[in-house]
């Protein structure tokens, strides 16, 4: 069953949904076992943050592998999943020590719709298998996707090594790029703490005349 494409607003016009996405559907038909995150949600940043709207890139790696976990959108937990939070824990501490404020909704649609594309390198992932579709044909999204955002100044979040590789991608002199370790329990010690990148991104925006990103609750705003 091919992917509705329909909400995909201006990201629509990507070469990649005719010329890759079709080998990408065929090669996930082949595969035995859960795929996530669901088939509707795969595509979901995309269809949340419309191009004209992105004020900030993060960028994840591949989707969580533990069932319920995944929303398609990277970092993000669905509010009804009751497990670990892992690496949305550590960047929900550092958000804390930066602007002072708890957050306890998991889902982060809200920043999404504030202009916050939460974009993974890899759409989809297999159960329990980690980076396995890391070479199926997604970066060449992420590719495009970056091109286009590269027109105009962005804020960007690049956590880790992976995600600063592709911003090298990124070049346009205007963007606001912190890059520091990745906030997985791995890494986060090595420089995600401590890095404030809340209080930059808000600050980089407002000097540009332009809304700072409620980060917290939406409730709390």
């Amino acid at each position: 069953m091919a992917f509705d494409l329909s909400r995909l607003g201006g990201w629509r016009e990507l070469p990649f949904f005719s010329d890759t996405l079709p080998g990408i559907e065929a090669r996930l038909a082949e595969v035995t076992g859960p795929v996530f995150p669901p088939r509707d949600r795969v595509f979901a940043a995309l269809e949340r943050t419309p191009p004209e709207a992105v004020r900030v890139l993060i960028l994840g790696q591949d989707p969580y592998h533990t069932p319920g976990k995944a929303d398609g959108l990277a970092f993000s937990i669905p509010r009804d999943f009751g497990g670990k939070l892992d690496s949305l824990g550590n960047i929900f501490k550092e958000l804390h020590e930066d602007l002072g404020v708890a957050r306890q909704r998991t889902d982060l649609a809200d920043w999404a719709d504030q202009g916050v594309l939460l974009l993974n390198t890899a759409l989809t992932v297999p159960q329990g298998r980690a980076h396995a579709h890391k070479a199926l044909g997604w970066k060449t999204l992420v590719h495009q996707v970056l091109d286009r955002l590269d027109t105009a100044p962005r804020a960007l979040l690049l956590w880790g090594n992976p995600a600063q590789a592709l911003g090298r991608r990124l070049r346009h002199t205007g963007h606001l790029r912190i890059e520091t370790a990745h906030p997985s329990p791995l890494s986060a010690y090595r420089g995600f703490f401590g890095s404030r990148p809340f209080s930059q991104v808000n600050g980089w925006l407002q000097a540009r005349g332009d809304r700072a990103i409620n980060w917290a609750d939406p409730e709390a705003s």
